[in-house]
């Protein structure tokens, strides 16, 4: 791991960028393989067309209708590869049926309002800005007391805790407030009862005389969690804008699920940046769902929306951003990224809720 230095370049990365130039972070295995980091003489998004799949792409969730009656049917997936999809759901009213997801964990994010998840484990009272982790295999059913908005991460691989290594065991978020569910009887009542069970994308339908939530207790090590995005304590440095790998949340095979919270920036040193800088999306794609807040990096986005930006091609803020943003002292967005080892594609779905002009944002077009 030999670092050469040739031309004109910073001393530290992400300081100090030599006047009139772009600096971009080439590098491996996202943020933590070989890296290289170029000054250009232009930004590399100072783009005037793209055409083909690798366009960066903009999806707005606002425009999706709710489904009020069918959890299931509500659930589109919008991009997907062999780890993982991502699917958005808005549900109305509470399941009349329970559900098991025989293919996949799950990690539902509660981007708007308020209801009980019911599982084998016991419930869990939802409300926005929680993740809900459930791991494949358990019975649950959704009970929503508003219009529910939802962002669904379906890993066809075990979701675990990142290893917090150096930092120690209480960084990001303290195991402890991790919240579990306690068994109690579920509200549903009915005379014949129904388990929708997904195996290979199909449903198989099961009917029982009697409730399938009848769990009386239950030890061990495995459940359903619930964690809200208010109790996560994102790592911070005064002087030096971090990756976005020191904000993972979850993590998988091939991906991981990281949580952009409000917080203090790079106030120690007025030449360190602010904003997050140029990098080549190597070997990940990107995908960011705009939660809450006020997106410094970028205009033109706003809550319930989702960007895609495929590897291969060039990301980073606005050039307006990197002025826009010099006199401010903190960051109030919520954001999740969804960072994929594999390429993502998306659906047919895409196409009716999709900002087809986004791939300007970065330009002075007009």
């Amino acid at each position: 791991m030999i670092p050469y230095i040739k031309g004109r370049t910073t001393h530290q990365a992400h300081v100090n960028v030599p006047e009139g130039t772009y600096e971009e972070e080439y590098a491996r295995n996202g943020f933590s393989g070989r890296y290289a980091h170029l000054y250009r003489s232009e930004a590399p998004v100072e783009w005037i067309s793209i055409e083909g799949p690798l366009k960066p792409r903009a999806y707005d969730f606002k425009k999706v209708q709710a489904d009020s009656n069918d959890y299931l049917s509500s659930r589109k997936p919008y991009l997907e590869n062999s780890d993982v999809k991502i699917l958005f759901s808005k549900i109305k009213t509470e399941m009349n049926y329970f559900f098991r997801n025989a293919d996949a964990d799950e990690v539902l994010f509660i981007h708007a309002g308020f209801g009980k998840l019911e599982t084998d484990f016991g419930p869990l009272n939802y409300t926005s800005g929680d993740y809900l982790i459930i791991p494949r295999g358990t019975v649950y059913r959704l009970a929503p007391t508003e219009l529910t908005e939802i962002l669904i991460i379906e890993s066809f691989s075990e979701i675990r805790f990142p290893d917090k290594g150096m930092l120690g065991q209480h960084a990001l978020f303290d195991p402890a407030v991790l919240k579990t569910p306690t068994p109690e009887p579920s509200l549903l009542t009915s005379d014949v009862y129904q388990l929708k069970i997904k195996r290979c994308n199909e449903i198989t339908t099961i009917k029982y005389p009697f409730n399938p939530l009848n769990t009386v207790g239950w030890k061990g090590t495995l459940t359903v969690w619930q964690l809200n995005v208010k109790d996560i304590r994102p790592v911070l440095s005064d002087r030096y804008h971090l990756p976005p790998s020191a904000h993972s949340t979850l993590i998988a095979h091939n991906f991981v699920i990281c949580s952009f919270l409000p917080r203090p920036l790079e106030n120690g040193d007025p030449q360190a940046m602010k904003v997050p800088f140029y990098h080549s999306n190597i070997d990940f794609d990107e995908v960011l769902f705009y939660h809450k807040g006020q997106f410094f990096s970028r205009a033109g986005i706003s809550e319930g929306m989702m960007t895609f930006h495929p590897q291969g091609i060039h990301h980073g803020p606005q050039k307006e951003a990197i002025s826009r943003t010099s006199d401010v002292k903190e960051t109030n967005e919520i954001a999740i990224m969804i960072d994929t080892k594999n390429p993502l594609f998306p659906s047919k779905d895409c196409e009716l809720i999709e900002n087809t002009d986004y791939w300007k944002s970065w330009s002075n077009l007009k």
